[in-house]
């Protein structure tokens, strides 16, 4: 009997519409406990509305996997599957441990065992699947079935591209100058182990929701900024750049904290140190009402608000509540980032935005969870924090989408987009791009799916690039081949 070997035959049994990488994850844990893997997927009859993928593609995408060793259609009775294939163990999400399980029962009868998935939160981007991509002028490579799947076209993603042009976007949030030194490593000290090296150049980007509001602008729309600074020279360089980036700054300044600055340290092309000048204390009671008197005076002229937020005091909770509440009853379009850069950090106290864009760490940090899914893990941070829509961030893995409704169904749509550029060289800026991309899509009337694949795009070019420079509107549209 397979359920006696050592090391038995393993089986997971699913609809399997995306293979995303909550898939990917339970699928190579599966394979890793046994000898082999077999995974039965559900066929359209008895899947009915929840199967949006027709099977044949389902199945080919499951057979795909290198790790999956036999795949093929069933017609949902998992009972007799197993009956007639007697595995060693069968596997379900983490999700499963707390229902009942219809299996239990068959696998009783032969001495065959039930394993819920792996909380594992890493794993490798090799194990996903190939999929049919076409190359741009650019070297991104554009998802055609994700396309194909959402009925997405190329004149589609230019109209989405060209209202930007009519939106009017602020910005608020922490502004930080990264500044990047590049060295001529001269050896190890004599004296410590401490690798001695002699700067040659220095180059300063603008970061944090500078920008978030510089990346608004270079894609067309209408852009205004606001924030705190210091009374330093790093402040100055803020300025520059803003009127450089052709955006309206609204600078607050504070005697009690320096202009945030990020120095990176680099030689041979690695960086060998950071250096961060910043305060992280919220900002007092009277700059958090100049904001909200500043604010108020442009809400009547904007669509889009976008809260850039770094977790260094410029966002205090009252203030985001406040801006919010008078933002949604104006139909204002509100998208949010909290990057956490340690274990300070929360974007599900963002509350009722349109979008937010955490990575999978920092939804992790929000949930206190470290083990459910990502599907599972994008509904929890969704239903606390209120959002209407969840992209996920993974990283080389893409992001994964999780909101607004089928209309057919109603159900929660579901999908992920691969990352499309596999040979990024600094991956710093990729999501202050895709946040204000995706935000400024849904404004102009894209569908989810359509603001998920223009966004990956703008993240795909940003990371093809050392430091933060702003988005242009034709480098998306070359990307597309408009």
């Amino acid at each position: 009997m397979d359920a006696q070997n050592e090391m038995p035959t393993v089986f997971v049994s699913g609809i399997f519409n995306i293979l995303h990488p909550g898939h990917i994850r339970l699928l190579r844990f599966a394979r890793e406990l046994g000898s082999r893997l077999v995974v039965a997927v559900t066929n359209d009859a008895s899947a009915g509305s929840a199967a949006s993928v027709p099977e044949s593609l389902r199945l080919e995408s499951v057979k795909s996997l290198r790790f999956v060793d036999d795949a093929f259609l069933f017609n949902g009775d998992v009972n007799v599957a197993l009956l007639e294939l007697r595995p060693g163990i069968v596997v379900k999400g983490r999700e499963h441990s707390l229902m009942p399980n219809p299996e239990t029962d068959a696998l009783m009868s032969y001495g065959g065992r039930l394993v819920f998935g792996s909380g594992e939160a890493f794993f490798s981007s090799d194990d996903l699947i190939a999929s049919e991509t076409r190359s741009s002028g650019l070297g991104i490579e554009l998802p055609n079935l994700f396309m194909s799947r959402h009925g997405i076209t190329k004149d589609r993603l230019v109209k989405i591209l060209d209202d930007f042009a009519r939106l009017k976007v602020t910005v608020i949030g922490d502004i930080i100058i990264d500044e990047y030194l590049s060295c001529h490593a001269l050896g190890m000290s004599q004296e410590d182990p401490t690798v001695v090296v002699t700067p040659i150049d220095t180059e300063r980007f603008l970061g944090g929701s500078g920008i978030v509001a510089a990346h608004a602008s270079g894609l067309g729309a209408s852009s205004r900024i606001l924030s705190v600074v210091g009374n330093d020279e790093t402040a100055n360089h803020v300025r520059t750049f803003l009127n450089e980036y052709q955006v309206e700054g609204f600078l607050q300044p504070d005697t009690g904290r320096p202009t945030t600055l990020k120095q990176r340290y680099r030689a041979g092309g690695q960086t060998l140190l950071r250096v961060s000048h910043l305060h992280q204390g919220n900002i007092s009671i009277e700059l958090q009402d100049r904001i909200l008197e500043r604010i108020e005076d442009l809400l009547d002229d904007t669509d889009v608000i976008i809260f850039s937020d770094f977790n260094y005091g410029a966002l205090p909770q009252s203030l985001v509540d406040s801006i919010s509440y008078a933002a949604k009853s104006r139909g204002i379009l509100l998208a949010a980032d909290s990057q956490s850069s340690s274990q300070i950090g929360n974007i599900a106290r963002f509350t009722g935005m349109d979008l937010i864009t955490p990575t999978e760490r920092e939804a992790r940090l929000a949930l206190r969870d470290s083990d459910s899914g990502l599907v599972i893990l994008a509904d929890e941070l969704r239903a606390l924090a209120n959002a209407q829509t969840v992209f996920l961030t993974l990283g080389p893995d893409g992001i994964l989408v999780r909101g607004g409704t089928d209309p057919s169904t109603q159900e929660s749509l579901t999908d992920r987009v691969e990352a499309l550029n596999t040979h990024p060289i600094d991956v710093a800026g990729g999501g202050d791009s895709l946040l204000v991309s995706a935000a400024l899509a849904l404004a102009s009337g894209a569908s989810v799916h359509e603001a998920a694949l223009l966004s990956s795009i703008a993240a795909a070019i940003q990371v093809s690039r050392l430091g933060n420079t702003p988005l242009r509107l034709d480098e998306l549209k070359a990307v597309i081949g408009a």
